[in-house]
């Protein structure tokens, strides 16, 4: 997790900057978000377990199942924050668990950001070069990319594993996870700055690569002739175009939403709260935090709005989803239906006795 490290002025010790809202907001928001985070996902799961014996779908179901795996460690990890914000920032938990959970948010962060590039890429074969896209050995293409994508953020997040997640601050008695660096050595707090700043570059460089390759995909859809209507049903085989369209939408929806104001907001609020920007007033770190805890939140936010970029993603999994709702929703009336008969019966029976 983002290390949260405040500062305000002062020679000998810097003062912790808190934002007093989040002790109140953060615990409903993130009951919530485990709530709907839980059910969301290992409903997707369950819905790409029953669609593996789709061909077409076998490298796009790697990436989401991967995608939902990762969303599913950082809903794990939520309890232990909610109790954390409910003990006003006091981590009353094991060093150990701290840097786990923290290590949880890291990995959903950036295994989502890269899964849902790699899922953008998929699309963008699909539109553009679908003999590509539909290669025999697109399973294979799926894996590979996955485990990179999952040592590529593991590696980065030995960092966070390896270091202690609970600062010793002797003068305070709070335990804070991942926060309350305020009076760290210089070369420490440097060696965080430039950390968060690469982190900051690399998720510019995959964003403007998503922005890219989603143009590329509307351009591409728009530029295509207007279809006939078919003769058998009178009607535009227009359907992927729209439904195309609708998935990149998506997609940068979630970069806009969870991603995007997390890190525009990060790199002020470093040179904030490392200190390194000394003529900043208390107000303006003050402002800073408040809006990183904000972003947090948004950030919070994408593990329950992934699931709804796979219905945008293919058109298997949305008619699975309704299929299944008609199945159960005709199960239920059949249910009900018999039931009632049974009564009737029985009421029958009763009076011819």
């Amino acid at each position: 997790m983002h290390k949260m490290i405040s500062i305000s002025n002062g020679n000998n010790s810097n003062e912790f900057i808190d934002s007093e809202f989040r002790y109140t907001l953060f615990p409903i928001f993130y009951s919530l978000v485990f709530i709907f985070g839980l059910l969301a996902n290992f409903y997707a799961l369950y819905v790409l377990h029953h669609m593996r014996e789709s061909k077409a779908m076998n490298e796009i179901r790697i990436y989401m199942t991967n995608l939902t795996v990762a969303d599913l460690l950082f809903v794990s990890a939520l309890p232990f924050w909610i109790g954390y914000y409910m003990n006003r920032g006091h981590w009353k938990y094991s060093d150990p668990l701290c840097r786990i959970t923290g290590t949880f948010f890291f990995i959903n962060t950036y295994c989502s950001i890269l899964f849902l590039t790699v899922i953008s890429i998929n699309r963008y074969w699909a539109v553009t070069r679908p003999l590509v896209a539909a290669s025999s050995d697109c399973w294979k293409r799926g894996a590979v990319i996955s485990a990179l994508i999952w040592g590529v953020t593991l590696g980065a997040s030995i960092k966070y594993l390896s270091e202690e997640g609970i600062p010793k601050d002797k003068k305070n008695d709070t335990a804070r996870c991942f926060e309350g660096y305020e009076n760290e050595q210089a070369s420490t707090k440097y060696a965080m700055a430039v950390t968060h700043f690469l982190i900051i570059g690399l998720f510019f460089f995959v964003f403007l690569m998503v922005i890219i390759c989603n143009i590329s995909i509307a351009r591409a859809l728009l530029s295509q002739p207007i279809s006939q209507p078919r003769a058998s049903t009178g009607r535009r085989p227009g359907g992927t175009k729209r439904r195309a369209l609708r998935m990149l939408c998506a997609v940068i929806g979630v970069f806009v939403v969870c991603f995007l104001p997390h890190h525009v907001v990060q790199g002020p609020w470093v040179l904030s709260v490392l200190y390194l920007k000394k003529e900043w007033s208390k107000e303006t770190r003050k402002s800073l935090n408040d809006a990183h805890q904000i972003t947090l939140m948004l950030m919070g936010c994408n593990c329950m709005v992934d699931p709804l970029v796979y219905c945008f993603a293919t058109t298997k999994f949305r008619k699975y989803i309704q299929n299944h709702f008609t199945r159960v929703k005709n199960n239920k009336n059949c249910s009900r239906h018999t039931a009632s008969t049974a009564i009737s019966l029985k009421s029958r029976h009763q009076s011819e006795l």
